[in-house]
């Protein structure tokens, strides 16, 4: 079960489309959004970082900050759809991957709603993109889609935290170091990005 655990994140992220995103003609609306967040590297780390800083904070952080990315999240498509224009959307989606590894990697803690806002702060960008890519999507199908996937990433970086406690029988200071080095390696992965 450790080995599962800990293996699971790096098949995931290894792990390449046959396609990059599903026609929303062929598939619907809300299927081409639930898949967007879940063909990106980039969005999928971030996801995932968000739901095991979550889990490092803990208590109201575990439901507070996941909304937080969700909720901003939705406002950035919203502002996209306007026809506003938003600079440095793929530089700041980017640096959310190597700013939240680094938030993981080094356990900071902060009060919950200043990591509310760091987030929110990233989820802009991340919604922005998402309405830049809509194409023929249904707007609020293809927003359902996508915040849904994006909380489902959440939770698993939440189970993620709980699971790897359970599994060394809540010795919650192992698994505190394994989602360190785990926002290390999302640290180390954006900097790859960056650079590519």
């Amino acid at each position: 079960m450790k080995k599962i655990l800990i293996c699971l994140p790096l098949m995931l992220l290894t792990a390449t489309p046959a396609f990059a995103h599903l026609n929303p003609n062929e598939h619907g609306s809300f299927a081409a959004g639930f898949s967007h967040p879940l063909f990106g590297t980039d969005h999928i780390l971030v996801m995932i970082a968000v739901g095991l800083w979550a889990w490092q904070i803990g208590q109201r952080a575990l439901w507070i900050v996941p909304s937080a990315f969700v909720g901003t999240m939705i406002f950035g498509f919203v502002l996209a759809l306007t026809g506003l224009q938003l600079p440095f959307v793929e530089p700041a989606i980017l640096a959310s991957v190597v700013a939240l590894g680094l938030l993981v990697a080094m356990a900071v803690k902060v009060p919950v709603y200043l990591s509310a806002a760091i987030v929110g702060i990233f989820a802009l960008f991340h919604g922005f993109a998402h309405g830049g890519e809509i194409g023929l999507a249904t707007q609020a199908s293809y927003a359902a889609g996508f915040a849904i996937a994006t909380a489902v990433l959440h939770g698993f970086g939440i189970a993620i935290g709980y699971g790897l406690n359970a599994a060394f029988k809540d010795n919650t200071r192992i698994a505190l170091i394994i989602t360190r080095v785990l926002g290390g390696l999302t640290f180390v992965a954006g900097i790859g990005l960056m650079t590519a």
